[in-house]
């Protein structure tokens, strides 16, 4: 049984439709997740403290767990949203597990290259005594004591594979290793990815425990054991040395899981989509173009290539950008996360336009 969110009253039903979306089945529509802002909004936000840094602020457990509790209060879910928070220490935090440091800007972090040769390599190792490590734990629990009831606590967002060695040597050296140390790298590799169970599996469990479903930063709430794959390294390189290096690590995560929806960024990583697409337990791609790029409808053949491969697709749209997909799609396999949704009424809307999509 999956706890329920108290203010939500159809919630089994989103869960449904969400659970759907990875055998591309359709319960009565597409999911579709919406969220606009309570019209008079009465939970307060917290204040602002005077940190010594922006990097103290990051790791101000208090804080996040206010924050996330007053943005869920004072946020309507609509369609099939749920409401979810996860805390969030940057993108390359599974990297910090093994010793990389981490510098905090406004907005995001990145790492600092840890591995200045190979022959180092046994020095990287995972400890839960590690700081990133204890405080995504005390993050963690903070969210699960303060969201019982009112939302899911999601899983961090975890780059285990190529993104991890990235962080470790630097993309342009990381270049070089393919060519120069392809072996180190391969072991690296196998060793990361184990890594990346352990830790995965560890919040899985904890939160399997709590009766929670399952979510991270895709939006995706699930009953699922479902996991993000990604290398956005993979925009450097060839689809013959992607195929060699990175494409078994990636199979081998969507073969943990129950499903999985992989990040491809960027049109530079669109030369790995039939690669992608040979992983029978991948389940669904997410692609994201990218800012500056031309938006969704653009790329419509990259959509019917992975709807004619089986995939579900994650699209993301407005409104006015939806009739096209409408028109020359199937709604099997979508899940919609609809951006620019400024009312109950339009979001309403955009569920009457899916219940007739077929």
């Amino acid at each position: 049984m999956v706890m329920p969110i108290e203010r939500i009253p159809d919630w089994e039903k989103r869960l449904a439709r969400q659970d759907a979306f990875w055998e591309r089945e359709i319960l009565d529509r597409p999911a579709v997740t919406m969220s606009v802002p309570k019209p008079n909004p009465d939970y307060p936000y917290p204040a602002k403290k005077d940190w010594k840094s922006i990097r103290e602020r990051w790791f101000d457990t208090e804080y996040l767990v206010d924050r996330a509790l007053a943005s869920v209060m004072n946020t309507d879910y609509l369609g099939d949203a749920l409401p979810y928070a996860w805390p969030n220490l940057g993108p390359e935090v599974f990297s910090g597990f093994f010793g990389t440091e981490l510098e905090y800007g406004e907005g995001t972090a990145w790492s600092i290259p840890n591995l200045e040769d190979w022959s180092e390599a046994d020095k990287l190792q995972f400890s839960e005594d590690n700081f990133y490590w204890k405080k995504l734990v005390e993050m963690t629990d903070a969210l699960l004591e303060a969201g019982a009831g009112k939302f899911y606590t999601g899983i961090t967002d975890l780059h285990p594979g190529g993104d991890a060695l990235t962080a470790f040597r630097d993309p342009a050296q990381l270049n070089m290793d393919l060519l120069m140390e392809p072996d180190a790298v391969k072991a690296m590799l196998d060793r990361v990815t184990k890594v990346f169970f352990r830790v995965y599996d560890r919040f899985y469990e904890q939160f399997k425990a709590a009766d929670l479903a399952v979510a991270t930063w895709p939006g995706i709430v699930s009953t699922k054991k479902w996991h993000v794959p990604s290398n956005d390294f993979s925009c450097m390189i060839s689809k013959e040395m992607f195929d060699e290096f990175f494409l078994p690590g990636i199979a081998e995560e969507c073969r943990h899981m129950e499903a999985n929806i992989y990040h491809l960024d960027g049109p530079s990583a669109l030369r790995h989509l039939d690669s992608l697409l040979e992983i029978p337990e991948l389940n669904a791609i997410q692609w994201v173009f990218g800012s500056g790029q031309p938006s969704a409808p653009h790329w419509m053949d990259v959509y019917k290539k992975i709807q004619a491969a089986g995939k579900g697709i994650q699209l993301f749209v407005s409104p006015d950008e939806l009739d096209p997909f409408i028109e020359q799609m199937k709604p099997n396999g979508f899940h919609i996360r609809m951006g620019e949704v400024k009312s109950r009424d339009q979001a309403d809307a955009v569920i009457r336009k899916l219940e007739k999509w077929r």
